[in-house]
């Protein structure tokens, strides 16, 4: 059974002590993101912030490591990439919600909307103030009207107003292009606090035809239910602990930034379109949710990581059959650096897999290939097949003026260049056999299994 809300995962996430009450007062401004930080080091659990400031608990972290994320799809690292594939070939679309809607308990319209209100954290000494950094924000492409589930920031600017950025080739980002351009508005809306595969499906890659409502359901097995927001026709998760609706006014152009990104480093501030804000509907007793992003490994890119995987993974297979896992870093953004796992079946075929990686929309810097004896997931690993498996001259190569990655703060006028490097055994030529231990990964050995 999925989880139908956030509650019903942070329940699991309890019942398994993954996640742990702060009770103390914990300011917005840096403390929540210090504690964030620190249990994301250790490896630690989610924190429930209970006394904020505000009327509401702060939740974070939910996605900090990879076994939240596998208690999220109900898997293990041996069967989730097949779970997610699985999920994407066997889209379910939504319901309508029969009845009031949880997320409309409370409705505020008018004057009774303040952003002020809600525990939106300060993450960084330099960022341009408070952000929602956890939301995903619901917009309709104005030609087709299909719905775009995505994850965007939003800084506060004041009590009703929010700056907005969406690089253009994202679907939101094009969304307001095509609204501009045909002198209409673009209502959207910030989603906080759902279920976790509806988190999850934001990250899937999928073409701007999508109905991400769609892929929500296949990753729940369940329709994705749905109410018609309150200052809008747009449709949005009836489960959700907030909705905060709006209107983008690309009129009103207000300074939008620093924020510490998830390349590690701060995108410079710049004059971006607003968000009005025309409603604020939330469940009694709503909790928010906050997210640190940064210097890797902080909960975005754990977030990224699953989805991104599968669903790259499942476009090479498409092609190159004999690619059995693919590894999409976190140390590399989940963006840049690329590690596959493969057997080739002719001379040349592991460099082909390498170009259709680099042709994809992760726009990565490094693409390697293994085979399938390298743990791909451990460095140390891979790091062996490169310098024993990988005669430079031949085996490693760049492609120049390749597309960059969103938000590489070192780029060349918008262009990157790719290296790809070709671990693999050489084929068809006799190779030395890899001297290892027999069966000693299920040796008996009480003294360290029990540690």
């Amino acid at each position: 059974m999925p989880y139908q809300d956030l509650r019903a995962f942070l329940t699991a996430l309890r019942q398994s002590g993954e996640l742990v009450d702060i009770e103390r007062p914990v300011a917005l401004k840096y403390d929540v993101a210090k504690a964030l930080a620190k249990t994301s080091s250790v490896d630690g659990p989610a924190l429930m912030f209970k006394q904020t400031g505000t009327d509401f608990p702060l939740v974070g972290g939910l996605y900090g490591n990879r076994k939240r994320a596998l208690i999220a799809f109900e898997a293990t690292e041996e069967s989730i990439h097949a779970r997610v594939t699985k999920a994407i070939d066997n889209p379910i679309g939504p319901v309508d919600f029969a009845g009031p809607a949880p997320c409309q308990e409370v409705v505020l319209t008018g004057d009774d909307i303040d952003l002020t209100k809600l525990p939106v954290p300060i993450y960084s000494p330099k960022d341009g103030g408070p952000y929602i950094t956890a939301g995903i924000v619901v917009s309709e492409d104005p030609d087709t009207n299909v719905p775009d589930i995505g994850n965007y920031r939003f800084q506060l600017h004041d009590s009703n107003v929010m700056g907005l950025f969406s690089a253009s080739n994202h679907r939101f980002g094009k969304n307001i292009a095509k609204a501009i351009q045909r002198g209409v508005p673009l209502h959207g809306a910030i989603v906080i606090g759902v279920d976790p595969m509806t988190m999850f499906s934001c990250q899937v890659q999928g073409g701007d035809a999508t109905n991400d409502w769609f892929v929500a359901g296949g990753l729940r097995g369940a329709p994705v239910e749905l109410v018609k927001a309150v200052s809008s026709s747009l449709k949005v998760p009836a489960h959700a602990e907030f909705i905060i609706e709006f209107v983008v006014d690309s009129d009103d152009q207000r300074v939008e930034g620093p924020l510490g990104e998830y390349t590690g480093y701060y995108t410079p501030a710049s004059p971006k379109p607003t968000a009005k804000v025309t409603a604020i509907t939330h469940r009694r007793n709503a909790i928010f949710q906050g997210l640190l992003t940064g210097k890797p490994i902080t909960e975005n890119h754990v977030l990224k990581q699953i989805p991104f995987e599968a669903s790259i993974l499942r476009q090479l297979q498409a092609q190159y059959p004999s690619i059995s896992d693919i590894a999409i870093t976190s140390s590399g953004g989940v963006q840049t650096y690329v590690v596959i796992a493969m057997t080739p079946r002719y001379e040349g075929e592991a460099r082909m897999a390498i170009l259709a990686t680099m042709a994809s929309n992760l726009h990565p810097k490094w693409v390697v290939v293994v085979d399938p004896d390298i743990d791909i997931r451990k460095s140390t690993e891979v790091e062996w097949a490169m310098s024993f498996r990988v005669k430079p001259s031949e085996d490693v190569f760049i492609i120049d003026r390749t597309a960059t990655a969103p938000l590489d703060p070192y780029t060349d006028g918008g262009y990157s260049s790719t290296v790809g490097i070709d671990a693999t055994r050489p084929f068809g030529v006799e190779f030395p056999d890899v001297s290892e231990v027999p069966d000693w990964r299920t040796f008996d050995l009480p003294e360290i299994d029990k540690r």
